[in-house]
């Protein structure tokens, strides 16, 4: 074998050993440090939970009367009528963890709960929306979907890229560009998507918020 070629496969494999030495101390430290985190946060006591972001449903400013004898809709309703009488939280970005450290063990339970009524909810709240589209109640589904994304914080992609075709087709550019804001205010992981694909999408986005740079949504 050509001595350099040898020489460089050498090099080659001591280089690739070191990072995957340095590699795994990363992943065991950062497995120690999510260990003494939760370990920490199963000894933390249960907290009253009187300063929750609590979620609410305001049927009575939606559009309740429309399309009732839809199976479909009927459906949204009902569920919908069911989650007004629970409590719903958007715990979006929090993992258990952080919960239990804010909230104590005893309570991750009940949040998660809470939490899971939030993502019922925005599904819910979609495919509402999505049901009165398909109809042509336009109006009606704007009002779905304003109260999903900028009331509720929905961070449901679709309801996002819908309510988006209707300001733009309306011509209401700086309302596309409102949601673009509202998406990254999102603490999701799925914020920043939703926020890049609307600036790809309606690409006036850039004139109208000349301060953002596309690295924001990276």
């Amino acid at each position: 074998m050509n001595l350099f070629i040898f020489a460089s496969l050498i090099m080659f494999i001591c280089v690739l050993s070191r990072t995957i030495k340095r590699n795994n101390r990363i992943e065991e430290k950062q497995q120690d440090q999510f260990w003494e985190r939760e370990q920490l946060a199963n000894q933390v006591r249960r907290k009253p939970l009187d300063d929750l972001d609590y979620v609410t449903v305001p049927l009575d400013t939606l559009p309740t009367a429309v399309m009732t004898q839809d199976v479909i809709v009927r459906d949204c309703l009902d569920t919908l009528t069911s989650l007004s009488r629970e409590k719903i939280v958007n715990f979006a970005g929090y993992t258990n963890t952080d919960l239990k450290l804010a909230y104590g063990a005893a309570n991750i339970t009940v949040l998660s709960q809470y939490d899971q009524n939030f993502t019922l909810l925005v599904q819910t709240m979609q495919k509402w929306a999505e049901a009165l589209h398909s109809a042509g109640y336009i109006a009606e589904t704007r009002q779905v979907l304003e109260c999903a994304v900028l009331t509720m914080h929905s961070d449901a992609g679709t309801s996002y890229r819908l309510l988006a075709s209707l300001y733009d087709q309306n011509g209401e550019q700086e309302k596309v560009a409102a949601l673009y804001d509202a998406a990254l205010a999102l603490t999701s992981p799925s914020g920043k998507t939703i926020a890049r694909t609307l600036r790809e999408s309606y690409h006036y986005i850039g004139s109208l918020r000349p301060g953002e740079r596309d690295s924001n949504t990276d």
